[in-house]
């Protein structure tokens, strides 16, 4: 596997309402149709968000933005996913944040609970 490449950024719009979201990347809107999908996320302490776009063609896009944008391929295999998300974290903010948890326990293996607890709840958006 390759090491993922730092993404560029670039800025993004997207006008979203139910049902329907239009993005636009460096003001020009995406072909209608072809985003199915996106996911935002935003650790005010990292200098950039994150913009996840599911596309129905990846091959045929071209992407720019003032966030990380990232391409994901509905095929694409769950462990390359999981490492790429893996391969962004910084590792002082992570245990940092594990070692602020509420829930951090004084156990053998707590910190390293702790750790894990952080990175679901930053891969699921919460407490970024």
């Amino acid at each position: 596997m390759t090491a993922p490449t730092e993404p560029s950024a670039h800025g993004v719009r997207i006008d979203a309402q139910p049902g329907d979201a239009t993005v636009s990347i460096d003001g020009t809107p995406l072909p209608r149709g072809q985003v199915v999908g996106y996911r935002l996320e935003h650790d005010i302490a990292n200098a950039l968000p994150m913009l996840v776009l599911h596309v129905r063609e990846p091959a045929a896009a071209t992407w720019e933005g003032l966030a990380r944008v990232t391409v994901a391929d509905p095929q694409q295999d769950i462990g390359e996913e999981i490492a790429a998300f893996l391969g962004t974290i910084n590792p002082a903010a992570v245990q940092a944040a594990a070692l602020e948890r509420p829930d951090l326990g004084d156990g053998k293996n707590s910190v390293t609970e702790a750790i894990l607890h952080t990175l679901v709840d930053w891969a699921q958006g919460r407490g970024v």
